[in-house]
């Protein structure tokens, strides 16, 4: 059989992938390794494997090909978020940055006091760290080799032994996004402010629905123009924080349902499907003057959000519109209101992102000696896929997916490449335990990664006062390892403020990793 297995690589990889998900599924006490599982199942395999003289392996570029399809959607998935963070985040990513230098320097003093070469030790905290490109930037010999099979697994294991005490206290969380609610409100002033005017104050994550102007007067829809007079009675959407500021400022909760009044507007959740739609904004919908209709609230994945008019919008989008009850038709076929907006993979944007992404990572960086490092596929299609995101479309080109798309690529993308991260990880572990140094090359590696991800955590959580949430994703990131993003997202419901702590720290921990690795390598 494991003689089938390393002649057929493409049977090897699925069936790691299939035993390795039955696996992931095993929950103790509530805990489940999830995607995780696929990784610790292809180690033991592959060591099964070299055991019985036979060598399991999977194409370096199959590995290739699920790392950068991970990144890239990843980064197209946290692109809005990411820039709108970037301008507040630096001071975690240079706390990130010091946490690894803490860990070259717990590897350099630590490995010198143990007697190990200069090789094993930059290897040694590659593997800790979990990063192949810092592997391949401490020179790739065989002494570094060793240190970083050795050190790999626990750097798996010590990381989500963390990332799982994060997780314990996401029930304090003060990040979590405010639930979306809409209220009726009777209007108790007499100074006539406009809409517009109101929407301002509150940072435009206010909307109004619906609006009625005399005691029994049929439910109208609201333009930004539109005055809001003494006895008025309106409906207001937005976080409930907003919502609340904004019942105050105008008068006082109505016992009317405006939602309830259906004689003549109507409302309706309709799917982006329409190409022509995909990027752009609420605002240049231009639904208002079209229909007379307001979007109200956007649902992407599970999460509902308010529709400020800024918003890009993507395909499968599912949107809450409010519409004359004559236009809601028309509104239904402009958007287009297709199940295939949920399911377009946008092929060309896809495409040509990763071939950007891909050249990214293969470009030299200098560095100072006259060396250059290059930050990887990974990285590089990340950056790209963030970018992106962010855009959402040039001109008539569409750069964004879907997030239903973006969620099913990044699990494929992700089951290949610990595939092949195992398998190939577990032929050479039994290598590495007939050196005479294996164990205190495990010592080393075990501080290193307890130093860096106990002090991310400390950090993290007392001086940055980032909820668990945040926090498992950010140890994810600053580990570089997929692994523990895929346990994160299995625990939090993929909840999107995982996916943006992994984006926020993940380039400048890849870039620091090489450097710190040619440092201690002497490459």
């Amino acid at each position: 059989m494991l003689e089938t297995l390393a002649a057929q690589p493409l049977v090897l990889l699925f069936l790691v992938i299939g035993v390795g998900a039955l696996v992931g599924r095993v929950s103790v006490r509530g805990v489940s390794l999830g995607a995780a599982a696929v990784l610790f199942t292809a180690i033991g395999l592959g060591a099964w494997g070299a055991s019985n003289g036979v060598a399991l392996a999977i194409p370096p570029v199959v590995g290739s090909l699920g790392l950068a399809l991970f990144a890239f959607v990843t980064g197209i998935s946290s692109g809005p978020n990411f820039f709108h963070s970037l301008r507040t985040a630096w001071p975690l990513m240079l706390a990130v940055a010091l946490a690894l230098v803490a860990g070259a320097g717990t590897a350099v003093g630590l490995g010198n006091a143990l007697g190990l070469g200069r090789e094993t030790v930059a290897g040694t905290f590659a593997g800790a760290l979990t990063n192949t490109p810092a592997l391949a930037a401490a020179g790739g010999t065989p002494e570094a080799t060793v240190g970083y099979s050795v050190a790999y697994l626990f750097g798996v294991l010590g990381m989500l032994v963390i990332s799982s005490l994060a997780l314990r206290y996401r029930g304090e969380d003060t990040d979590a996004p405010s639930p979306v609610v809409d209220r009726t409100v009777r209007v108790d002033r007499d100074d006539r402010p406009t809409v517009a005017e109101i929407q301002h104050r509150h940072g435009e994550e206010l909307r109004f629905s619906r609006i009625r102007h005399t005691e029994e007067g049929p439910a109208e829809p609201v333009g930004a123009g539109d005055v809001l007079a003494r006895g008025d009675v309106v409906t207001v959407v937005g976080p409930a924080p907003v919502v609340e500021a904004a019942v105050a400022e105008l008068g006082h909760l109505s016992s009317h349902d405006l939602v309830a009044d259906r004689s003549r507007l109507d409302n309706r959740r309709i799917t982006i499907s329409t190409l022509a739609h995909a990027g752009r904004t609420v605002a240049q919908l231009g639904l208002e003057e079209k229909f007379q209709a307001t979007v109200v609230r956007v649902r992407r994945g599970d999460v509902d959000q308010v529709a400020v008019p800024s918003m890009p919008l993507q395909l499968g989008d599912r949107v809450r519109v409010v519409a004359p009850r004559e236009r809601i038709g028309e509104v239904t076929a402009y958007l287009g209101d297709s199940a295939r907006g949920l399911s377009d993979i946008n092929p060309a944007a896809l495409g040509l992102g990763l071939v950007a992404g891909l050249l990214l990572g293969e470009l030299p960086i200098p560095v100072p000696g006259g060396d250059s490092f290059s930050i990887g596929a990974a990285a590089g299609t990340l950056l790209v896929g963030l970018v992106m995101g962010r855009v959402g479309r040039v001109g008539p080109v569409v750069t964004s997916l879907p997030q239903t798309a973006t969620a099913v690529l990044s699990e494929i993308g992700l089951l290949v490449f610990l595939a092949y991260a195992g398998a190939n990880a577990g032929g050479q572990i039994l290598n590495a335990f007939a050196s005479g140094d294996v164990v205190t090359i495990l010592v080393l590696g075990a501080a290193v990664t307890c130093v860096v991800g106990v002090g991310l955590y400390a950090v993290m959580r007392w001086g940055f006062r980032s909820g668990g949430t945040r926090l498992s994703g950010i140890i994810a990131g600053a580990q570089t390892q997929p692994a523990l993003l895929a346990f994160a997202n299995g625990s939090t419901g993929h909840d999107p403020r995982v996916a943006l702590g992994y984006a926020l720290v993940y380039p400048t921990a890849m870039v620091v990793k090489i450097l710190l690795a040619q440092v201690l390598g002497g490459a």
